[in-house]
C-alpha cells in the first residue's frame, strides 16, 4: 500500500490562503495579492512585514489616518515634491500645532539627514513641535540630533504599538486603508500615479520608473519604497 505524499510547502500555503477566504478572514483579491507575493505578506493583521511593504504615499496616508483616529484635525502640505508631504497636526483643543513626516521603509536606516529637513520644515512653518515616523528604523547619530531637536522619532516597531493601543475598530481600519488597492508600486511624486518596474538594459539592474517617462523621469531603486 503506497503512501501519501506530504503537500509540498507551496500546496500548503494555498490551501491557508484558499481556507482563509473560506472563513471570512480575507477577501479573495488579497488573498490573490498574497499568493503573488510569495505568500511572505499577511494582510490579514497588522505586522512588521506588512508595514515594510507599504509604498511610501500609503504610509503617509496611514500616519495621517492614525492621528486623525487620536481624533486630532490633520493636513497636509508640500504634495508633488519628491520629500513628499508634512502632515500638518492641529489640536483644536489646545490650540496647538504638529508637523509630522514619514519615511517609510528603506533598505537603510533613516539617518540625521531627515531630521535636519524637518527642522527646516518646522522653522520655515513656525511650529515649534515635530515628529518623525519610519516604518523602519532609526540610525544612532539620528537619534542623538533628534534629541538636541527636541524631535520626537517613533520608528517601525513603535508604531505598531501605537496602533494596536487603539480600540479594535480604529485598528482595524487603518488596515484596510493600508492594504486597499495597490499598496505596494511607489507612486510618482510629480505626476501622482503609480510607477512600474522596469530593468537597466545596461547592467540589469530592476529599479521603479514612472510611467510617463521621458517626460518624467523620475526612478526608485527597487530596494527601496520610499523617495530618496
Amino acid at each position: 500500500m503506497s503512501r501519501l505524499k506530504p503537500l509540498a510547502a507551496g500546496a500548503k500555503r494555498s490551501l491557508g490562503v484558499l481556507w482563509s477566504v473560506l472563513r471570512g478572514e480575507e477577501t479573495p483579491a488579497k488573498a490573490a495579492l498574497r499568493l503573488k507575493l510569495g505568500l511572505k505578506l499577511d494582510t490579514r493583521q497588522w505586522n512588521p512585514e506588512l508595514l515594510k511593504q507599504l509604498e511610501w504615499r500609503r504610509f503617509e496616508e496611514v500616519c495621517a489616518a492614525y492621528y486623525e483616529s487620536l481624533g486630532f484635525a490633520v493636513g497636509t502640505s508640500g504634495a508633488g515634491t519628491p520629500a513628499g508631504v508634512d502632515i500638518v497636526i492641529r489640536d483644536k483643543a489646545a490650540k496647538t500645532q504638529s508637523i509630522a513626516r514619514c519615511k517609510a521603509w528603506d533598505a537603510y536606516r533613516v539617518g540625521p539627514r531627515a531630521v535636519r529637513e524637518l527642522r527646516r520644515a518646522m522653522n520655515a512653518a513656525k511650529i515649534a513641535d515635530g515628529t518623525l515616523l519610519t516604518a523602519g528604523r532609526f540610525t544612532y547619530d539620528a537619534v542623538n540630533l533628534a534629541a538636541q531637536e527636541g524631535i520626537r522619532l517613533i520608528d517601525g516597531p513603535a508604531l505598531l504599538e501605537k496602533i494596536a493601543a487603539l480600540a479594535p475598530d480604529k485598528s482595524l481600519a487603518l488596515l484596510q486603508l493600508a492594504t486597499q488597492g495597490d499598496f505596494l508600486s511607489p507612486t510618482c511624486p510629480f505626476c501622482s500615479i503609480k510607477m512600474i518596474s522596469r530593468q537597466s538594459t545596461k547592467d540589469g539592474r530592476k529599479y521603479w520608473g514612472c510611467r510617463n517617462y521621458p517626460a518624467c523621469k523620475q526612478t526608485f531603486a527597487s530596494t527601496a519604497s520610499v523617495p530618496a
